[in-house]
């Protein structure tokens, strides 16, 4: 098994460019990028032969007969060595540059001898989306695959390779890349049932117990939906045109697969759709909550200030300075020997009233 992938970055924002003027093709590799690691696994129906970082003027002797190669890289950081990969299998100069320049969107392109592929593969998933490049070319009798990093989705389709049994053993290099494609495009499968399971529980977290936190959390939902959108949506484009376009390259057998490749990555697509409805809808629900949580605490306060309203005018009266001894209208009661416990009383029975009028009214105490 190979280890699991990748440094923990987001491959988003500007990528490393030939600058303006630079001739078309000039492959110009980034020196901080990782040496490159190959690995050739040769095979046929009957046998089948690992190489691990061979010299790159051995692979002058691949294909052998009747077999069909696979030559992966790990690493572009050595442009010698990509140039004499891009000699021995005479792989178009402008398809070598895009290659190296790591910020295409997938795609295919046909060339004389070969087709370019160019994938963006998923790592793993741990609350943020990560993706790297990997360009493939599809040769009549080879694939080369080109990645940034060492570590890959790509172990299903070795242990096929070593399976005497598996059909791809008795198939040629278009079945090879259709197995490393769907690879790729199965990869997004467990990434969307881990978002999914999240934005159900950040739903019933929001319904159960709304949280100005959620907010954020919805955010990067969003934004990680968004970037695998990005991912997927042009890969099925670069299906479709391997589907549309006829090439003697790949056979009508293969074809049949890409279909069903294509098919999954539609359905990538209706459930990154279907999860960017919920994470919309859950914003809508967040603000709801807190606004129906500020209209609680704001009714709480209004009761509480209803309550005190004639409570306070009562004791404002009372308050005044009026002398009883001046006349008989100036507040005598005040002489009165129960005044204070009798307008203690009614204070509280305006209180109490008011109580069991809201009561009635279904502002407390009822749902």
């Amino acid at each position: 098994m190979r280890p699991n992938h990748r440094p923990s970055r987001r491959n988003i924002g500007p990528r490393r460019r030939n600058p303006p003027g630079t001739p078309p093709g000039t492959l110009s590799v980034d020196p901080r990028a990782a040496p490159p690691r190959i690995a050739v696994m040769s095979y046929g129906a009957d046998a089948l032969t690992e190489t691990t970082d061979p010299d790159p003027d051995a692979l002058g002797r691949l294909p052998e007969t009747d077999r069909t190669a696979w030559i992966n890289v790990d690493g572009l950081g050595d442009g010698a060595t990509l140039s004499r990969i891009a000699t021995r299998f005479r792989l178009h100069p402008l398809a070598m540059e895009d290659a190296v320049n790591l910020h295409q969107r997938p795609k295919f392109e046909d060339y004389d001898n070969h087709h370019f592929v160019v994938l963006r593969m998923p790592g793993n998933f741990d609350g943020r989306f990560i993706s790297e490049q990997v360009a493939l070319f599809l040769g009549p009798d080879f694939v080369v695959t080109l990645q940034e990093h060492q570590g890959d989705v790509f172990d299903p389709v070795r242990r096929w390779l070593h399976s005497a049994s598996s059909p791809i053993r008795s198939r040629r290099a278009d079945y090879l890349a259709y197995a490393l494609i769907d690879a790729v495009v199965d990869a997004y499968f467990p990434i969307l049932e881990q978002i999914g399971e999240t934005a159900e529980a950040l739903e019933d977290a929001v319904i159960a117990q709304p949280h100005a936190a959620h907010g954020p959390r919805i955010h990067a939902l969003k934004h990680e939906l968004m970037a695998i959108r990005r991912a997927i949506w042009p890969m099925r484009d670069m299906i479709a045109a391997m589907l549309r376009d006829e090439s003697a390259l790949i056979a009508d057998g293969t074809r049949v697969y890409l279909r069903d490749c294509h098919d999954h990555t539609i359905q990538l697509l209706e459930i990154v759709e279907t999860y960017r409805e919920l994470a919309s809808g859950l914003v809508e629900i967040h603000l709801a909550s807190i606004s129906n949580r500020t209209n609680e605490v704001m009714q709480v306060l209004t009761l509480i200030a209803t309550i005190f309203i004639p409570l306070t005018f009562v004791v404002g009266v009372y308050g005044m300075n009026f002398n009883p001894e001046a006349g008989a209208w100036n507040m005598p009661e005040l002489n009165w020997r129960y005044g204070y416990p009798a307008v203690m009383a009614a204070m509280l029975a305006i209180a109490l009233g008011l109580v069991i009028v809201f009561w009635r009214k279904g502002w407390i105490g009822r749902r």
